[in-house]
């Protein structure tokens, strides 16, 4: 887990990434009803702009809620690590899964027109989206990102303040 706010921005950009990049392939591949390069591609060329529009949220929005709701609600800062992080994850899962849902459903209604379809599409992607963000957030991108995480930034590389 991140000590710092340092390391918090750089597992965060590491964990937006693989989240929202395996999201936008299952989003896409729902939507063309098959995996295929053409799926790949247009799962790509909208990556970029789901990528910032999730960290953002993740970061500015999402985050600090998420956390405090966590640490009220169901774990201490004495919990196990492994509960803290299930927690953490579940809290932070839930609400990106709205807010990712509500932005797949404004793409599809960019590209098709049909606005008066937002409510209908946002409602219909979030239990599309939670069964495959919760499982695959707790059981792959989770410890593969914390791994990457402390392979690539052993704890205390990582400083807090600039040292002069």
């Amino acid at each position: 887990m991140p000590r710092n706010k340092r390391e918090s921005f750089i597992y965060s950009v590491i964990m937006c990434f693989t989240m929202v990049l395996w999201m936008s392939m299952y989003n896409v591949t729902l939507h063309m009803g098959h995996l295929s390069l053409e799926t790949i591609r247009e799962g790509w060329i909208g990556f970029p702009f789901a990528f910032v529009y999730a960290f953002l949220f993740d970061w500015f929005i999402v985050s600090g809620p998420a956390k405090g709701i966590a640490f009220r609600y169901f774990v201490s800062p004495e919990s196990s690590t492994l509960r803290k992080v299930i927690t953490i994850s579940c809290c932070m899962v839930v609400p990106m899964v709205f807010v990712m849902s509500l932005y797949g459903g404004l793409e599809a209604c960019v590209k098709s027109g049909a606005w008066s379809q937002l409510l209908i599409i946002w409602l219909t992607n979030i239990p599309k989206n939670i069964i495959m963000a919760l499982p695959f957030q707790l059981i792959v991108a989770g410890p593969l990102v914390r791994r990457v995480f402390r392979t690539a930034f052993p704890e205390g590389t990582v400083l807090q303040e600039p040292v002069m």
